[in-house]
């Protein structure tokens, strides 16, 4: 019998090393493959999975199982340090609008399936690709890069009104667009 991820995270705030080794080589892959989809250069993707695992280890006593999965908790810290680390990279302009374009282009869609998807080398091809493209690249800025409304208006030369709204829409779409691919995925 195998231990639980909330069983593991335990171990880790008790400084098991054990439970920490456990949960890296269960998650090492998703972490990897999010990381890499997100800064597209595999020596730095590892790094981020690096500090992704180390962050959840300096963290692990903080995660409750009652507000969400402890994949979803570590996808998302492996989300923020590639972020962060996008932020700080100097050497290498990242436009968001062209970043968001290739990420609608590909598509995004719930964090864990991504992973998993980019993890086992298939096409990250799902509920973006439906959205309407302003839509799902005022998404993509919001939520891949942290944009606000206001910073998403400013690059995309829109009023500040029309990004919120396309925001707004294009989480509806996607959240319709995931409910239906998860009815299709069930069996």
């Amino acid at each position: 019998m195998t231990a639980s991820d909330e069983a593991l995270l335990a171990g880790m705030a008790a400084d098991d090393q054990d439970a920490a080794a456990v949960f890296v080589r269960r998650h090492q892959a998703r972490v990897y493959g999010l990381a890499l989809f997100v800064v597209g250069i595999p020596a730095v993707a590892e790094e981020v999975a690096q500090e992704t695992f180390v962050r959840a280890w300096r963290h692990a006593d903080g995660f409750d199982p009652r507000r969400g999965r402890a994949t979803t908790w570590l996808l998302a810290i492996a989300r923020h340090a590639a972020i962060d680390v996008l932020r700080v990279r100097r050497d290498v302009p990242v436009d968001p609008v062209i970043m968001a374009e290739r990420v609608t282009a590909q598509a995004v869609g719930d964090p864990d399936r991504l992973a998993d998807q980019v993890a086992t080398g298939t096409t990250v091809d799902a509920a973006l690709s439906h959205v309407p493209r302003e839509q799902a690249t005022a998404v993509v800025l919001a939520s891949v890069f942290g944009l606000s409304g206001a910073e998403i208006a400013e690059r995309t030369g829109v009023p500040l009104g029309t990004a919120k709204t396309r925001i707004r829409l294009g989480l509806r779409h996607l959240r319709d667009e995931l409910a239906s691919s998860r009815e299709v995925d069930r069996p």
